[in-house]
């Protein structure tokens, strides 16, 4: 099976999927314990995606490296989870909206550090990709945990059930500042529909640390310009900005990137290219993420509040898409091949 049809279908049945795991859970379970674990399952599974490529521990023929991938990936979260559950979680059962946070800013450090920077200095530290991807792994939590205490701040939630005396007093409120930090990863997905264009002009410009550094600085500036025009020019509310706008984004991007592998666009140039590529992504995103809209009540069972001060709605789909189908996606793709659509 050829693309796009090999990206298609094996979308549609990740969403089938998807849709199923979700039915399981009821609104609470999934936004408390559920969602925090499967945020912890994203980190390691974007070092084993992208750096640790060929662990020597996995077979390599299909469906038992895929299998034995998703083994390790989810003992390892499991192990993960636990810690920041117990660190940063205070141990409070369930995880509330702190050690959640915390969980969900992971993510964008990983991928800057794998994608952006390359795994940069790691691999160039150890030859050995699967001790270069331990090391990165180590290292976001680390560099997560530092930007957390430093610039998040949850004082807003004093007097709540969910607030924790060791709550970080950064500079900016907590949920502001994880919406800006996400859409800033937004914004390092858009250069690889452009295949790195313009940067990829100049051979200099792609050189390690110097790729990474002008890489993050440009995400962050698509960061805080889309926060600058919806936030406080069009006064949207932070979290409707990372429903509507971020996250279906960056879930349109990796069905386009990953799912389709660029065949959508394959036969035109740069940079109309990457203007078509992140167009289809931001609409393919949308589209979804409406889908997904129609169909929280049928799932969830409960008709759920949108805005604030609860935002159960928001919360809800935001990790429906990307703690639940987003990693799902990467599994088929990353993990599986495409079997058993692609035999190969």
């Amino acid at each position: 099976m050829a693309q796009p049809f090999l990206g298609v279908i094996a979308t549609m049945l990740v969403l089938v999927v998807s849709f199923a795991f979700l039915a399981l859970f009821d609104f609470g379970t999934f936004v408390g314990w559920v969602a925090f674990v499967m945020l912890c399952l994203i980190p390691p599974q974007i070092v084993t995606a992208v750096i640790a490529t060929n662990p020597p521990f996995a077979p390599e023929r299909q469906p038992a490296r895929g299998a034995v991938l998703l083994a390790v990936n989810v003992v390892t979260s499991l192990i993960i989870a636990t810690i920041v559950w117990l660190l940063v979680g205070e141990g409070v059962s369930p995880p509330g909206p702190i050690p959640s946070q915390f969980a969900v800013i992971v993510v964008p450090t990983t991928f800057f550090m794998a994608i952006a920077f390359g795994g940069w200095p790691f691999t160039r530290w150890s030859r050995n990709m699967g001790i270069a991807g331990f090391m990165l792994l180590v290292a976001s939590y680390v560099l997560t945990y530092v930007l957390f205490r430093l610039f998040f701040n949850y004082d807003f939630l004093q007097g709540a059930p969910v607030y924790l005396q060791s709550a970080p007093h950064g500079v900016f409120n907590g949920t502001a500042a994880l919406v800006f930090y996400v859409t800033a990863l937004a914004g390092m997905f858009l250069l690889p529909h452009f295949d790195l264009w313009p940067l990829s002009r100049s051979p200099w410009l792609m050189r390690q640390p110097g790729l990474g550094i002008l890489w993050l600085a440009i995400a962050l500036t698509a960061g805080a310009v889309t926060m600058a025009a919806t936030v406080s020019g069009m006064g949207l509310d932070p979290m409707y900005v990372l429903t509507r706008v971020t996250a279906p984004f960056i879930f349109g991007t990796i069905i386009m990137l990953n799912m389709l592998q660029g065949s959508l666009v394959a036969g035109m140039r740069q940079p109309m290219k990457g203007v078509a590529s992140a167009s289809a992504a931001a609409a393919i995103g949308v589209a979804l993420a409406f889908a997904y809209s129609k169909v929280d009540r049928l799932l969830v069972g409960v008709e759920l509040a949108s805005g604030a001060p609860g935002f159960e709605f928001e919360l809800w789909l935001v990790n429906a898409l990307l703690s639940v189908t987003f990693p799902f996606l990467i599994f088929s793709a990353a993990y599986f091949g495409f079997w058993p659509l692609r035999r190969g």
